[in-house]
């Protein structure tokens, strides 16, 4: 092999190895821009709380300590609030998939001759709101479901977005020779629902759902809005932070009053209370989490109808 035909292939071959490790530097150094403020806040929730408060703090505690969490943990409240919160998310996931995807399966049906309207009235609602103090009348005054359970779950049965999301997954992932051969077996549309639609949905539904619950999770307003007053509906977002605002109102207390030494000597400081709350936030959703990511794929549909 000659000199000048030995150059491109070793240009080829240098390309190869070094794009690949430069590829690799690069998301390192993502991952780590990424999950240092995760370490981070881990770390100042295992710190000693005076300590913490000096500040400079990396990814690893300099004075260890779970004084923080024992704040949160031994207080039962947090238990019921945990239980609500779970219930809450579960219950909202689980009716707002079942009855966004049915209206996702109705209006991308080809057939139904309304669903530019409806689909466009629906998406009207995206950039017009009627407000906070509308919303609270209807679900408070209207619905009367103020201090009750299902203040967390009517608001929260339908979402535009999601609908949209969903809709489009069925209509370019979902051939309609599925449907057609399924009506021609004499299936109808219910049945078609659950035993097509619904099984070759899985990826997006998994996709949205993770969506739905995580906002759910996160959602401490509503208690604040609906259910403030009645302890037995507090949510474990509101009450972290209402635990979180009573920690810093007696921090600001102490430094500006004869208490400045019981301070110092207390267990919990609000930067180790903050970051061990939201630990313990997050925990629940990192769990959950990959046990949804291998759905987070899609062409499931892809060859369905070969054959």
């Amino acid at each position: 092999m000659t000199t000048t035909a030995m150059k491109p292939f070793k240009t080829r071959r240098h390309r190869d190895i070094v794009f690949p490790i430069c590829n690799t530097l690069v998301l390192i150094l993502i991952m780590f821009i990424t999950l240092y403020p995760v370490l981070n806040t881990v770390a100042y929730s295992f710190n000693e709380a005076m300590d913490a408060v000096k500040g400079g703090i990396g990814i690893w505690p300099r004075k260890f300590s779970t004084d923080a969490y024992a704040s949160i943990i031994k207080d039962p409240a947090v238990y019921k609030a945990f239980g609500v919160s779970v219930s809450k998310t579960v219950v909202t996931t689980l009716l707002n998939l079942f009855l966004t995807t049915m209206v996702s399966y109705a209006l991308s049906r080809k057939e139904y001759v309304l669903r530019r309207f409806i689909t466009t009235v629906m998406v009207l609602t995206m950039y017009v709101n009627a407000g906070l103090i509308p919303g609270y009348l209807l679900v408070s005054k209207v619905l009367g479901l103020k201090n009750t359970f299902w203040a967390y779950i009517i608001p929260s049965l339908f979402q535009c977005f999601n609908m949209i999301v969903i809709r489009t997954y069925i209509s370019n992932s979902i051939p309609d020779a599925l449907v057609e051969s399924g009506k021609i077996d004499g299936a109808g549309d219910l049945r078609c629902y659950f035993q097509i639609i619904l099984p070759l949905c899985v990826p997006v539904l998994a996709t949205v759902a993770l969506f739905i619950a995580v906002g759910a999770w996160n959602d401490w307003f509503s208690t604040w809005l609906y259910n403030s007053s009645k302890a037995d509906l507090h949510t474990l977002q509101y009450l972290l932070k209402m635990k979180l605002e009573t920690t810093q109102n007696q921090a600001n207390a102490a430094m500006t009053s004869a208490d400045a030494l019981a301070a110092k000597a207390s267990k919990v400081a609000p930067i180790t209370v903050r970051a061990s709350i939201t630990v313990v936030s997050a925990v629940p959703i990192m769990v959950v989490y990959p046990f949804l990511q291998k759905y987070f794929v899609t062409g499931m549909a892809l060859g369905s109808v070969k054959g």
